[in-house]
C-alpha cells in the first residue's frame, strides 16, 4: 500500500471528524473502568441508547469495587432495557476477577484483557485505545466496512489481512482520535446501506424470539423475590420455544438459580442467582 494513499485516507477521515464529531460521555473520560463499561454496553446497541444507561451505571457503580460487590440482581436491574443480558453478567464477573487478580485496576495490555470474561479481540484493543491512546488498531463492523470500501478490498478478506491493513494505516500517537473518527465516519457517512457492504453477521428479528422470552423472564425475576414454576408456565404458555430449555440455559449460564422442594428436591420456582 502506497504511503500517499494512506495519507490521503487519513486526511479524509480526520477532515470529516472535525466537521461531524459526535459527543458522547465516554469520550470525555480516560478512566479505564468507565471505558470498559461503555465498550461492553456499545456491543450490539446503538450509541444513543447507551448514553443514559452509561451515565446511570457510573452513578450507581462508580468503580470496579462497587460493581464487584453488587448483587447480580442489582446489576441486571440497572442493565434492563439494553438487551443481551449476558453482557451484564460477564461485566459483573469481569469486575470480580479484576478485584481478585488485578487489585481492582483494569489491565491495559490487550493480551491480559482477553483473559477476562466477555472481553474478545475487539474489546481487548478498544479499551486501551480509548483509555490510554495505545498505539494498536482494532476492527469493528464500521471499520471493516470503511477499509474494504476505501481500499477496494474483497469482502471475503481474512480477518488477519484486514488487521494488517488497519495496523498499517493507524497514525502513530493518535489512536484514540483515529478510532473515534473512523466510528463517526462509518456510522454517519459510509453506512452499510450506502456502501452496499454487508456486515459479517446479521441480527435476527428480536420480538418473539427466544432471546426476547429470555429477556422478559429475567426482567420479571429481577422485580420479584421468587417466581413459582406454575406462574412462569402460566405467563409463558404461548412461548413457541421449549420453556424448560430456556430455564435450563438461564440456570447453566448463571442468571438464575433453582428454588426446590425441600423434601423431594423438585424444581418449584426460580430466582435471580444470589438474591
Amino acid at each position: 500500500m502506497r504511503m500517499h494513499d494512506i495519507e490521503v485516507f487519513r486526511q479524509k477521515i480526520f477532515d470529516y471528524y472535525r466537521l461531524h464529531r459526535r459527543d458522547f460521555p465516554w469520550r470525555e473520560t480516560t478512566d479505564r473502568y468507565a471505558v470498559m463499561v461503555s465498550e461492553i454496553m456499545l456491543q450490539q446497541t446503538q450509541a444513543e441508547r447507551v448514553v443514559p444507561r452509561f451515565i446511570a451505571w457510573l452513578q450507581y457503580f462508580p468503580d470496579i469495587s462497587h460493581l464487584s460487590s453488587a448483587s447480580l440482581k442489582e446489576v441486571l436491574a440497572l442493565w434492563s432495557g439494553l438487551g443481551y443480558n449476558s453482557r451484564a453478567v460477564r461485566l459483573h464477573r469481569c469486575a470480580m476477577v479484576i478485584m481478585e487478580e488485578y487489585g481492582g485496576v483494569v489491565p491495559f495490555q490487550p493480551e491480559t484483557l482477553k483473559k477476562l470474561p466477555g472481553i474478545g479481540e475487539y474489546t481487548s484493543r478498544s479499551i486501551p485505545i480509548f483509555a490510554d491512546n495505545l498505539d494498536v488498531a482494532t476492527i469493528d463492523t464500521n471499520i471493516r466496512r470503511i477499509l474494504i470500501h476505501e481500499f477496494t478490498l474483497p469482502e471475503n478478506i481474512t480477518p488477519l489481512k484486514l488487521q494488517e491493513i488497519a495496523d498499517e494505516v493507524l497514525p502513530a500517537g493518535q489512536s484514540r482520535e483515529w478510532h473515534n473518527a473512523l466510528m463517526d465516519y462509518g456510522a454517519l457517512c459510509l453506512t452499510s446501506k450506502k456502501s452496499g457492504i454487508r456486515p459479517l453477521t446479521k441480527q435476527s428479528t428480536f420480538h418473539g424470539s427466544k432471546r426476547w422470552y429470555r429477556g422478559k423472564l429475567i426482567k420479571e425475576l429481577v422485580q420479584s423475590e421468587v417466581m413459582c414454576l406454575e406462574e412462569i408456565e402460566s405467563r409463558y404458555g404461548d412461548c413457541p420455544w421449549n420453556l424448560n430449555e430456556i430455564i435450563g440455559e438461564l440456570i447453566d449460564e448463571g442468571f438464575v438459580e433453582r428454588q426446590e422442594n425441600t423434601i423431594s428436591g423438585a424444581l418449584i420456582g426460580l430466582k435471580i442467582k444470589g438474591s
